[in-house]
């Protein structure tokens, strides 16, 4: 199975995150964008089963509104000290975050759930990473902050981003799952749901 065989079928990404739109359209996939409205809250749950959860809740919504496509649905959640940092409600929030992450590493995990509706076949899985940020300057956070672009992203922070570009030292893992579609992952699954 190659890529090609991948273009022949239709897609349904089931986010409307810019990010994942574009690393969807680097795999040159035939796709459209569903916005899944699900509630989420972890209530204490373990990171990993949260964020499978999440994915496939997106996934299942998806895949009452549409037929014969392959579904695809991700969340990415980002852990420190056994602490799951979602998307921030507020700029004071955002802050806090960045503080908790500045000098440390923490996980970024995204779980991506596929769904073949001409099979009925499914797959959710999960992708794992390890994300070193340097020492930040309050300045350099609140600079970031008031910029906004953190608002929308798991832990106050993108890594594609400009100032979020400069505040990771490294990172152990896949760099696309930081960004929010591990696309390796994503493309083995969808070789594996089309066979």
């Amino acid at each position: 199975m190659t890529l090609q065989r991948l273009k022949s079928f239709e897609f349904i990404l089931a986010s409307q995150s810019p990010r994942r739109k574009f690393l969807l359209q680097l795999l040159g996939l035939n796709f459209k964008t569903f916005h899944p409205q699900i509630e989420e809250n972890h209530n204490g749950e373990a990171p990993i089963r949260y964020a499978k959860k999440l994915a496939e809740r997106k996934a299942e919504e998806a895949n009452k509104k549409f037929k014969n496509k392959i579904i695809i649905a991700a969340d990415t959640i980002v852990v420190v000290n056994g602490k799951i940092l979602e998307k921030p409600n507020s700029p004071s929030e955002a802050i806090k975050m960045l503080k908790m992450l500045s000098g440390r590493t923490h996980i970024v995990y995204t779980a991506i759930c596929v769904i073949n509706q001409i099979n009925g076949k499914k797959i959710v899985d999960v992708e794992k990473t390890f994300v070193t940020f340097r020492k930040l300057s309050l300045d350099e956070i609140n600079e970031y902050v008031d910029s906004g672009s953190c608002m929308d992203k798991a832990g106050a922070y993108g890594i594609q981003d400009d100032l979020g570009a400069v505040f990771v030292k490294k990172i152990n893992g896949c760099y696309y799952n930081v960004v929010g579609l591990p696309l390796q992952r994503l493309y083995i699954n969808l070789l594996k749901i089309i066979d």
